[in-house]
């Protein structure tokens, strides 16, 4: 436990600093940073080494692409550059059918896709709130989908170590349960309104947020925390059944007493898109 917390602590000062360089090209490189490493974690889970570096060498330009496509220049070249890498993929299966396995390349691809779709879902944040109109907007919905995400994982943790008895995926992960879930659904909505009471308390100071969370607000941030957290704990599940499925403990040791970079984030692969459609349609509608 004192593990886990030191890596906590660490990772919250890091997080501090990444979010410090918002408005710059390197929260883009660091976001990229994140999706490459998890990218290698699943390379790895699916039994790929030296001998298919192709594999991955081939992710990291396509990747970078998209995590910097903050121009319309940039975006310009994603529809070529994926069908280029989806071109380059078949290929490999093609050349290499006797020794490439389709079920782990597919694996693969798609879980990689699933991964740079979630931490794009960030990067768009920055791109529809851009800091000239919205102010300090983005960061705070990056930060609410970081509480919704791991404040619903604490708070499952305790609730079903304190109230578990009734499983809720046993096959998938046998030590959740249907009464921590429901303990992480009233998490993610707690602390969706603390982190929101809080920048609330610094905009009266530091002009932040460009729009005033009124009641409403506040009930639109406890629907989307318990939607939210819905989704992180499908997200925890996909990512222990891919685990399950390919025989491992855990995705890496990046984190000591987490684990990789997917188990600390697998609960933030559905909540960031998610939370990043909403903001774009109707938090601002529902919230004034």
């Amino acid at each position: 436990m004192k593990t886990r917390i030191v890596t906590a602590a660490v990772g919250l000062c890091i997080l501090a600093i990444v979010l410090a360089f918002f408005d710059t090209v390197l929260f883009d490189l660091a976001l990229a940073l994140i999706c490459l490493i998890g990218i290698h974690e699943v390379y790895s889970a699916m039994g790929f080494g030296r001998r298919q570096w192709y594999l991955f060498a081939a992710a990291v330009p396509y990747t970078l692409l998209i995590m910097l496509s903050s121009s319309a220049a940039v975006r310009a070249l994603v529809l070529p550059a994926s069908f280029l890498v989806v071109l380059f993929y078949n290929i490999c299966l093609i050349a290499n059918h006797g020794t490439l396995d389709f079920g782990r390349l597919a694996g693969f691809v798609y879980f990689g896709g699933v991964i740079v779709f979630c931490f794009y879902s960030l990067v768009h944040l920055k791109r529809v709130l851009p800091p000239e109109k919205f102010g300090c907007d983005a960061i705070y919905f990056i930060l609410l989908v970081l509480c919704f995400a791991w404040g619903g994982d604490t708070s499952a943790y305790f609730a079903g170590r304190a109230f578990g008895r009734h499983k809720l995926a046993p096959i998938v992960s046998p030590h959740k349960t249907v009464e921590g879930a429901i303990g992480g659904v009233v998490g993610s909505m707690a602390a969706g309104v603390l982190v929101t009471f809080a920048y609330s308390l610094l905009d009266g100071s530091f002009p932040l947020l460009t729009v005033e969370v009124t009641a409403r607000g506040y009930l639109a941030i406890l629907g989307l925390g318990a939607v939210a957290s819905v989704l992180g704990i499908l997200g925890d599940l996909f990512a222990s059944a891919v685990k399950r499925q390919v025989g491992i403990k855990d995705y890496g040791t990046i984190f000591p007493g987490h684990g990789g970079i997917l188990d600390r984030f697998d609960s933030v692969m559905f909540i960031a898109p998610f939370v990043s459609i909403a903001v774009r349609h109707f938090f601002y509608l529902l919230a004034r």
